[in-house]
């Protein structure tokens, strides 16, 4: 009996020491949040910023191997990550420039004297197939197909070519030799495959790849259109909310998006602050939707600004494709498929701006579009704010922290600390007083990797990388 007593104590005494080097490899705080720190940022951190180095859009690919980011200047950069950062001990998040490339230049619609922006508006990849990848990227009003390859080798010993490329003397040939590959250095080449233009009459505001792998949809402010990645000269028209008389309009939608596993079945949000799902096996033109997400205003909150900040500027599937995750202006909501009546979870982004309404509608910050994103496990839920400030939830906990995206912190593996904003009263030694924010440093986009705790955070014309620490 005493040595069966003796085994088990011996065991829990093993399974206590297992438990603290785990814990103490990991690092974390006894409460189990993650602690972040830095680990790069790209871009320069001078206080000059010309408006073409703006990003405008931050995007992981699948394996989250690549991270690709587009600019006002109509640029499209690829990261990549470094192979021993991957497998080092501890882990790394550390990426290197991989491919550069314009995607879209300035255009001029003569037709109706209008302007067409290069700005990149969204990056989509799509899935691997092959040794080279492909992602959609889109303006205002022009979609393009890219592919990214590599080549480390080049052909030698033409025939009726030389070295130069020059055509060769026929009549100098004696024989024939068989060409024969020889190394080179490794050269990335992006080239347009597909180019899907002419469809949208207003701006376009959101792509997204079907599960199916052949279908995209592209939607604008009143319509949604799907499209065959291989047929580039027309679509099929699926949503159309354009009234008959354009002075009936009363909302416009803001974004769409597939679900990551059902290829019938998209959402797309509108400024009334609803989300649509449709399911495209119930009639050809989805205008009637399956499920309607609403959450009735509160009538204590209703004010001049309400219909302007509950606008949803971003939604997203969760990894399982069982919740949805929404963004309008001071909060984020995750939503369950299964309850279109309330959301499940509701997330104060920056409540203290509340007060601050009519001053960021005279600046027109009111209008900011933020996006959103889910964590690696569907857990956390990340957005930006002002001040360069971005917010991250944790959905077991319900706890929340403020972090910074700032050139202060931009050194090798410096924890990033929480920041606390003043709404009023008297300012504590580390708080921010709400009249002391800076609304033109803004987070709109972020993005967070497929499989690990890495995120990218676009400030201004910087890509700052942070990951948990170990």
């Amino acid at each position: 009996m005493e040595t069966a007593l003796m085994i088990r104590q011996a065991s829990l005494t093993r399974l206590g020491s297992m438990l603290n080097t785990a814990v103490g490899n990991n690092k974390k705080p006894a409460n189990g949040e993650i602690q972040w720190c830095f680990s790069q940022v790209k871009g320069t951190l001078d206080d000059e910023i010309t408006e073409a180095d703006i990003i405008s859009c931050v995007e992981f690919n699948h394996d989250g191997d690549l991270l690709a980011t587009g600019d006002k200047g109509g640029r499209v950069v690829i990261f990549q990550r470094d192979p021993v950062s991957k497998t080092s001990v501890p882990r790394r998040g550390e990426y290197n420039v991989y491919s550069t490339f314009q995607s879209h230049e300035p255009e001029f619609d003569y037709l109706k004297s209008l302007e067409i922006e290069e700005k990149i508006n969204k990056i989509r990849w799509l899935r691997r197939k092959n040794p080279a990848h492909f992602l959609l990227s889109t303006n205002d009003k022009t979609i393009k197909l890219w592919k990214v390859s590599e080549r480390d080798k080049r052909a030698e010993g033409y025939n009726l070519k030389d070295e130069t490329g020059e055509m060769k003397d026929r009549g100098v040939l004696t024989g024939l030799r068989v060409p024969v590959l020889k190394p080179m250095e490794l050269m990335v080449e992006a080239s347009p495959r597909r180019i899907y233009a002419n469809a949208h009459t207003y701006h376009i505001n959101s792509i997204s790849v079907n599960s199916d792998a052949e279908t995209y949809l592209s939607a604008d402010d009143l319509r949604i259109n799907l499209w065959h990645l291989d047929i580039t000269d027309q679509s099929f028209n699926i949503v159309d909310i354009k009234p008959a008389n354009m002075e009936e309009l009363t909302e416009v939608i803001t974004a769409a998006e597939f679900h990551p596993t059902d290829c019938n079945n998209f959402v797309y949000s509108s400024s009334k602050g609803l989300i649509r799902l449709c399911d495209m096996r119930m009639a050809a033109l989805c205008d009637r939707h399956a499920k309607l997400f609403e959450e009735a205003e509160d009538p204590a909150n209703r004010s001049f600004f309400s219909e302007i900040i509950s606008s949803i500027s971003d939604v997203k599937f969760s990894r399982s494709g069982r919740y949805m995750l929404s963004r309008d202006y001071l909060s984020v909501k995750v939503w369950d498929l299964h309850m279109e009546t309330k959301p499940i979870e509701t997330y104060p982004v920056h409540e203290y701006l509340r007060s601050k309404l009519c001053s960021l509608y005279e600046n027109d910050c009111i209008f900011d579009k933020f996006e959103c994103c889910w964590g690696n496990n569907d857990q956390a839920v990340l957005t930006g704010s002002y001040n360069n400030f971005f917010r991250m939830f944790d959905r077991t906990t319900k706890r929340d922290v403020t972090l910074e995206a700032s050139r202060e912190i931009a050194r090798p593996k410096t924890t990033l600390k929480a920041k606390k904003i003043c709404s009023g009263g008297k300012r504590k030694k580390d708080e921010v007083s709400v009249d002391s924010l800076d609304f033109n440093k803004k987070i709109l986009h972020t993005a967070w990797h497929p499989t690990e705790n890495i995120i990218a955070v676009a400030a201004t014309n910087n890509l700052f990388i942070f990951q948990d620490k170990f």
